[in-house]
């Protein structure tokens, strides 16, 4: 089946989430690219393919989606040694470029 080139996908945020910043723009923790499809670093540690993000953390007191995996990594790899979370919670933070500016190109209607 050949594609139209519209491909279309619904995701669920919280209505106090700020609005997705266009791309190159500081990140506010909107949550779009982690509603839409898991990073890497969630490909590779939590073996997710597609569809939201298990790491996406809502946090009400802030209005922002934060990623679980840079905050408590402990809690979604459960091997993960407690003295090793400084060092992983750094390459995720690089490897998401976390609070940097947005990625995404998804488009919002």
């Amino acid at each position: 089946m050949k594609s139209s080139g519209t491909d279309h996908q619904v995701i669920w945020l919280q209505p106090e989430a700020p609005p997705k910043p266009k791309a190159g723009q500081n990140c506010n923790g909107c949550g779009v690219c982690c509603a839409a499809s898991p990073c890497p670093v969630s490909r590779i540690f939590l073996w997710q393919w597609r569809g939201r993000c298990r790491a996406l953390e809502w946090h009400a007191e802030v209005r922002q989606y934060r990623c679980g995996m840079l905050l408590r990594p402990a809690h979604y790899l459960l091997l993960l040694p407690y003295r090793g979370e400084p060092l992983f919670q750094r390459w995720v933070r690089r490897s998401i470029a976390a609070d940097v500016a947005c990625d995404s190109s998804a488009e919002l209607h």
